[in-house]
């Protein structure tokens, strides 16, 4: 045989034995069931919301004469905010103070002086009363023994009918003038509608100062000195200065994972390096039906100083936690629509799939709780195989060094 004859028949005998060598199936992508910690948690985006926000407004159209804070400034109770000027209101003060001191006068007349004249136009009176009366029985007399006439008698009569109607009437002015009469009643409430209505100006014109119902920050300022405001305008917004606290949202399918007390981990998007804690205190009793979530509220127990009313904040509540446990990517496990999870197991060359019952989830890694042993390797779905086919696990790529690609074993 020659030569050229032997290295073809060679060649035909190892490409033969390379073929039946040669391992079959899809090559696979896999990753190994491993044991270790994992922790589980909701994260849900929000904002830091006030406790209040109070708009501070004019009661009364009038000109703006000064504003004494700016945005950010924090403020105390009953600090001076603003002053307003409205020209009526001192005209009304004046006014109602002249009709309070023009009621006292007429109530201190009455008592000091009215009811001591009273007394004695009283006395008067009665005493015109007996002379008249006693001229009337004497002319009576006399007309009976003939020495006067009938006209005489008369004047008299009507002489004392004149005394007992004065008489009536200062004895009715004396009740009148004394305490509980009806005059002196009527001064006394003159009198107290003149004090309600001063006090009444004199509030109306307190409302020009403007003042913090409490301790807060200034949102917004609206107004400049020389401003005309009108009635119910706000002037300046306020955010309550009291407990911090974050409004945000999650999907209703977290709900069962969620309860009150539970801590949380806040990091504010300006502020990513700065974390601080949270409180979950609250949860919506009914769902957005539109889209499927649930409002949720955290305390901040203690508030860093960077934090502003609206400030967008990222929240992650740990509701699981488990130091040594078998975890999996969360993508090689696979979920069917109202079925149970499973993953497909490259085992002797054969792509096998097994149902597994899962626990935690946690950040790109769920708990195996069952159906898995730890080093089981498990094919990732992007690499295509079925359950029954043959397979092959693909080997890692080598590190790269310097953008060299260096031989397993050569790096350090």
């Amino acid at each position: 045989m020659r030569p050229r004859s032997l290295v073809v028949a060679a060649l035909a005998i190892g490409g033969v034995a390379a073929v039946l060598l040669w391992p079959k199936g899809r090559e696979v992508d896999v990753v190994a069931v491993a044991r270790g910690p994992l922790a589980q948690s909701v994260v849900a985006t929000g904002r830091i919301a006030t406790p209040a926000r109070i708009a501070i407004g004019s009661p009364l159209a009038a000109t703006v004469l000064e504003v004494t804070v700016r945005e950010g400034d924090v403020v105390k109770p009953g600090q001076l905010l603003a002053r307003l000027r409205a020209d009526d209101a001192a005209a009304l003060v004046a006014q109602a103070a002249a009709a309070q001191a023009e009621a006292e006068a007429r109530l201190v007349q009455i008592e000091k002086v009215g009811q001591p004249v009273a007394a004695q136009q009283l006395a008067q009176a009665e005493a015109n009363l007996k002379v008249a009366a006693a001229e009337a029985e004497r002319a009576r007399q006399l007309v009976a023994q003939g020495f006067y006439a009938q006209s005489k008698a008369d004047d008299a009569a009507r002489n004392q009918a004149n005394a007992v109607a004065a008489a009536s009437a200062a004895r009715a002015q004396l009740a009148a003038q004394q305490p509980g009469g009806t005059e002196r009643e009527a001064a006394r409430a003159r009198l107290e509608q003149a004090r309600a209505q001063l006090a009444n100006a004199r509030a109306r014109a307190a409302l020009l100062t403007l003042s913090a119902p409490s301790a807060g920050t200034v949102l917004t300022r609206k107004a400049e000195p020389g401003d005309v405001a009108s009635a119910g305008k706000v002037l300046l917004e306020l955010a309550d200065a009291g407990e911090t606290r974050i409004h945000a949202t999650v999907d209703e399918k977290n709900l069962r994972l969620l309860k009150p007390g539970q801590m949380a981990r806040a990091v504010a998007d300006a502020w990513p390096g700065q974390p601080f804690e949270a409180e979950l205190y609250y949860l919506a009793p009914a769902v957005d039906p539109l889209r499927g979530t649930v409002e949720i509220r955290f305390r901040v127990p203690k508030p860093p100083a960077f934090l502003r009313p609206d400030m967008t904040i990222s929240v992650e509540t740990v509701t699981g936690r488990k130091d040594s446990t078998l975890v999996l990517p969360t993508e090689a496990v696979r979920e069917p629509d109202g079925g149970k999870p499973w993953v497909l197991v490259a085992n002797g060359g054969t792509a096998q799939r097994r149902e597994v019952r899962v626990g935690l989830a946690g950040v790109g890694k769920v708990e195996i709780v069952e159906g898995l042993a730890e080093g089981d390797q498990a094919i990732l779905p992007a690499s295509g195989a079925l359950d029954g086919d043959k397979v092959r696990v693909r080997p890692p790529k080598a590190p790269r060094v310097g953008g060299l690609q260096v031989p397993q074993g050569m790096t350090k």
